[in-house]
């Protein structure tokens, strides 16, 4: 199999785009700025969509599901939030279809128009909410702790397979708390799984933080989130979590008695993640010779491959493959054994090289007279002669040595590329000539957030949690700064 693939120097975002097809992952799809996520790239996501829920249910949530469609006047009920999403709504104003009179095709039936126009799903606060006015009359009632798996669509006019496409699935948790302290904690629980999950699974190191003012969410009076930062010292955000307050529930007049009988709004968050953290797995870990994956998502975490000339030789190495295939898959390990007769053995290993499982084990009859096996690395490329005796112990203990491996590669990467400056041309300089994270001061305003972000195109990524809170003075302003920040280029 031949990759050629644009390499990252040459052309970074070609050699993505042309990853994720090649990879087989995804494909643009017949509807303009849609996707088709294929059988091996939604299974990547499945392995995210598995594990994130389990830690979701134990953090005592529920799975539910809402419409797709949700009634336009919904959306004017909180005005921030219609604001945040007006532009990018996909509308339904017409229910039926009919044969056009002069045969020239199927038009819409005028006759058929909606009362009142339906937003096909941006984001479910809205459609929620009004339910939740139902769900919740006592503080017995409380916390409410619901997500949704689901698709939602936001009119792109820009896309990139993963990253930015006009419908893209995700998760989104909204809950409902009796006191602000609570919904305030869950929404910091929430940003906690989600860095939990990304660094131990994905292999991808995160700074967690809060959102500049202009950077909320639309409707939210606080936003958490968890940033990464690519090869290409771009950042990227991985998960967001929101403290809603009360305005949800003033919107949609949730409200629930106390324990001393009287009438109070809920407290609200919502949080979620998208199959944009695809697109930051592939930009963190691959590199030219195709994609890398953690073994701890890897839909297989090795992949058999038999080497033979003939059927005699053939059945000999598929006994001892097969054998293999099940101690590996009696100790928890996700084997692939490949004797497909359709393709030799060097194409297969381009293939699984391309598309990055973690571990290769070759078996030739050669092999099969040793006892041994020839076990190599997708991470660095490495191969070396195992005993058969010992293949097993030794594949558990490369997986995790591969996953740690790839989690140090990025955190040091990061490390690199995360540059503390005191000027605005010292700032400038960084940007153009490094990249990556910048730690600054900022005075805090959004007009110098904004003026800085016309001026290079970088934004304020987040205030970070963990960061330096020693008080200075505004890169651009010259103003007094509460604390350093951290800037970006970002997808």
């Amino acid at each position: 199999m031949a990759k050629n693939l644009t390499t990252r120097e040459e052309d970074y975002s070609k050699w993505y785009n042309e990853l994720v097809v090649k990879a087989d992952l995804a494909e643009n799809s017949g509807v303009r700025g849609c996707m088709v996520i294929k059988p091996y790239g939604f299974a990547i996501w499945e392995r995210i969509q598995a594990e994130l829920d389990r830690m979701f249910k134990e953090t005592g949530h529920q799975n539910a599901y809402f419409p797709l469609f949700i009634p336009k006047s919904y959306f004017s009920k909180e005005a921030s939030h219609v604001d945040g999403f007006a532009k990018e709504c996909a509308v339904v104003t017409h229910y039926r279809l009919k044969n056009a009179e002069d045969g020239s095709g199927i038009v819409v039936d005028e006759s058929a128009k909606l009362e009142e126009e339906l937003i096909v799903r941006p984001t479910s606060e809205t459609i929620i909410w009004d339910t939740y006015r139902k769900w919740v009359q006592s503080y017995r009632d409380l916390p409410l702790l619901i997500n949704q798996w689901a698709n939602v669509v936001r009119w792109e006019m820009r896309t990139r397979l993963f990253l930015r496409t006009t419908e893209f699935l995700w998760q989104e948790g909204h809950t409902a708390h009796a006191t602000k302290q609570e919904a305030l904690v869950e929404a910091e629980q929430m940003m906690n799984v989600y860095s939990d999950f990304v660094e131990n699974y994905m292999a991808v190191p995160v700074v967690r933080g809060t959102k500049t003012e202009s950077e909320r969410f639309a409707g939210a009076l606080e936003t958490y989130c968890i940033e990464a930062l690519m090869q290409d010292g771009k950042a990227l955000q991985a998960g967001t979590s929101h403290f809603l307050g009360q305005n949800f529930a003033k919107a949609f007049d949730v409200k629930f008695a106390n324990k001393e009988g009287k009438q109070e709004y809920v407290w609200a968050t919502s949080w979620g993640v998208s199959t944009r953290l695809m697109g930051a797995l592939i930009m963190t870990h691959s590199d030219d010779n195709g994609l890398v994956l953690p073994p701890n998502l890897a839909p297989d975490q090795v992949v058999i491959v038999p080497i033979y000339r003939n059927d005699e030789q053939f059945d000999a190495v598929c006994e001892v493959s097969e054998k293999l295939m099940k101690d590996l898959r009696s100790q928890g390990v996700r084997v692939k054994f490949d004797k497909r007769d359709t393709h030799k053995p060097g194409w297969k290993f381009n293939e699984y090289e391309l598309k990055g499982v973690p571990l290769r084990i070759g078996i030739g009859p050669k092999d099969v007279e040793k006892g041994t096996v020839e076990l190599a690395r997708r991470d660095t490329l490495t191969k070396e002669f195992v005993d058969a005796v010992d293949v097993v112990s030794k594949v558990k203990e490369l997986l995790e040595e591969i996953q740690s491996n790839l989690y140090k590669k990025a955190f040091d990467y990061r490390a690199e590329h995360t540059t503390e400056v005191q000027s605005y041309e010292e700032f400038k300089d960084v940007l153009e000539t490094k990249g990556g994270f910048i730690s600054a001061h900022w005075d805090g305003t959004i007009e110098t957030e904004e003026r800085i972000k016309n001026e290079t195109k970088a934004t304020i990524r987040c205030i970070p949690i963990e960061g330096d809170t020693t008080p200075g003075t505004c890169i651009f302003s010259g103003k007094p700064s509460e604390r350093r920040v951290l800037f970006a280029k970002a997808y």
